[in-house]
């Protein structure tokens, strides 16, 4: 240390002796180097260059030394804090460099890759079975046709020669808006659609109508009271059921296969004259298990058929209602139930499946059905 000032009081400062400062430094400089990761580092930082750090503190007593000792006290205080600082420097450029080099390994994207910015959803599969059949009339010439939910008791029953005792009228089987009384329900079938076509359009008349309709049916795995049908009418001169069971058996080939045809059992339904119970051969033994115990088969139950929903030519009747001349023109229509049809075609046992919004029941049909 120099030596006592004349002029002053004299203060003897041993913390700025060129050894302590070394010692200063060396202590820095360790700890640098021994900083792991930039929280150590920062730590480093605050007590080896902060303003309460050794060095900082020895910068400051060089006021108490004489005039002729403070320069060569000061320049090697501001070598050895320059020191610290270019280590630290040295060293947060280090460690920034290996934090960054460890998230790119860690976080590496192939941007080549194909991404999935959201996850693929899909939609139910009754939707697509609907535009599908629509897709298949469409090709044949017809136009899609829709009417409304709540129906007018008119066009849902009376003009579909449907008498006012029939069971089908009572609360038991059909949901009347507010009462009996009011002439609206909830549409039971898609037929009044098939009646605004004709009482709307001009004839000839090819429409398929498909919708959602209702019934007071309770949820089960073959039932629901909210379900879908699809129904077709063609209204024209001279159409016979032989036109009607070519259009059927088309219809059944697209939908379930090459080769599938279809039989007509006779029925009744009070709007059509004569009727029949459409049955579509089992698509997947084609009757080959009809009395052959050796290869039974669980779809059809060995029958060689599965009925599939109603059909006929339309009763005279009916066109009379809507104001067509029965002498002039004939029609056939045709329904059957949308949710029955994905069940032959996709296998599907239980209908609470279609109507319990599980995502995971859609997505085994994808886009596509």
């Amino acid at each position: 240390m120099s030596g006592p000032n004349t002029s002053f009081d004299p203060k003897q400062v041993a913390v700025l002796g060129a050894e302590a400062i070394a010692t200063m430094v060396a202590e820095a400089l360790a700890a640098v180097s021994a900083a792991g990761d930039l929280a150590v580092l920062k730590g480093v930082r605050l007590a080896h260059a902060g303003d309460r750090s050794p060095l900082a503190l020895a910068n400051r007593d060089i006021g108490a030394l004489p005039p002729a000792a403070k320069a060569e006290v000061g320049k090697r205080v501001g070598e050895a804090r320059g020191a610290v600082k270019a280590a630290l420097d040295s060293r947060q450029i280090e460690l920034e460099r290996a934090r960054d080099e460890f998230a790119l390994a860690e976080e590496f994207i192939d941007v080549t890759l194909p991404v999935m910015r959201v996850p693929l959803g899909a939609r139910h599969p009754l939707t697509t079975v609907m535009e599908r059949i629509c897709d298949v009339f469409i090709a044949m010439g017809y136009d899609i046709a829709e009417g409304p939910e709540a129906e007018a008791e008119w066009v849902n029953f009376d003009a579909l020669n449907v008498p006012p005792d029939h069971p089908a009228r009572t609360m038991q089987d059909t949901f009347y808006v507010g009462s009996p009384e009011s002439g609206v329900v909830l549409r039971t079938q898609t037929s009044p659609i098939q009646i605004r076509a004709m009482l709307d359009r001009q004839l000839p008349i090819y429409v398929v109508a498909p919708g959602r309709v209702y019934r007071t049916d309770e949820l089960d795995a073959t039932h629901t009271p909210v379900f879908h049908q699809v129904e077709g009418l063609a209204v024209d001169e001279g159409l016979t059921m032989g036109d009607l069971k070519g259009t059927l058996d088309h219809f059944a080939q697209e939908m379930f296969g090459p080769g599938i045809v279809t039989r007509l059992r006779p029925s009744y339904f009070p709007f059509t004259e004569p009727s029949a119970e459409l049955d579509v051969q089992c698509f997947v033994c084609r009757g080959a298990s009809i009395d052959n115990s050796e290869e039974p088969c669980g779809t059809c139950g060995s029958e060689g058929w599965i009925e599939w929903g109603g059909c006929g030519m339309v009763n005279p009747r009916v066109l009379q209602s809507v104001g067509i001349d029965p002498a002039k023109y004939r029609g056939f229509a045709f329904g059957m139930g949308i949710e029955r049809t994905l069940m032959f075609r996709n296998g599907v046992t239980d209908m609470r499946d279609m109507v319990e919004g599980d995502l995971r029941f859609s997505l085994a049909f994808g886009l596509e059905s």
